[in-house]
């Protein structure tokens, strides 16, 4: 398999840690996005939409989009488990994934791209908007470290793509200046505890 990619970019680094968690080799192609080389016509020939992940499998074939990459990956390798085993597991995972991904992931690329001088001159920033996205996200932060009271992982007892998702999530948004607050004694618990594992430095 041939994963094309970006180290900075949340969305390949899901993948990234996926196929770390699985233990399945794979061949790595950096992507500058930074230099535009999402947008040149040797990248759009292999991806259209001009974006990473791109998992390109021993046939030639083409997947892209981060969460449907993982959920072929588990369908034939289904060890460790990262999806869920029964159909409340799996959906439970589901829901927290796509929760995390509309209420978290979503808002905090408006703050980068709202905020951050990196995206000066290569989009027209709201900055109003962006501070509205950081406080929808930092308001997100607080429930999630809430709801971790009651919960190890973020869909239950045991890892799954929702922590996978959620910690690049977090880690994300450093770069935009958003971090977990002193008071958030289990979310920070929880981020350190996915940080150890082998895959976080994927």
């Amino acid at each position: 398999m041939k994963l094309y990619d970006n180290a900075f970019a949340p969305s390949p680094r899901r993948v990234r840690m996926f196929l770390a968690e699985k233990g399945l080799p794979f061949e790595r192609v950096e992507v500058d996005i930074a230099a535009g080389a999402t947008g040149q016509a040797d990248f759009l020939a292999i991806n259209a939409l001009g974006e990473v992940p791109v998992l390109e499998l021993d046939d030639g074939t083409r997947l892209t989009e981060s969460l449907a990459i993982c959920r072929y990956l588990e369908s034939l390798h289904p060890q460790p488990p990262l999806l869920g085993t029964s159909p409340l597991e799996q959906a439970r995972i589901e829901s927290m994934v796509l929760s995390v991904m509309f209420r978290l992931y979503v808002p905090t690329t408006h703050v980068f791209r709202h905020t951050h001088k990196f995206w000066q001159g290569r989009l027209t920033q709201i900055p109003s908007y962006g501070e509205l996205a950081r406080q929808q996200v930092l308001d997100e932060w607080q429930r999630l470290d809430v709801h971790l009271g009651s919960s190890s992982f973020m869909a239950g007892e045991r890892f799954s793509l929702a922590d996978i998702v959620a910690f690049t999530t977090l880690e994300f948004g450093k770069v935009a200046g958003i971090r977990v607050q002193p008071a958030q004694s289990r979310l920070a618990r929880w981020r350190d505890s996915i940080a150890a594992r082998p895959s976080a430095s994927a």
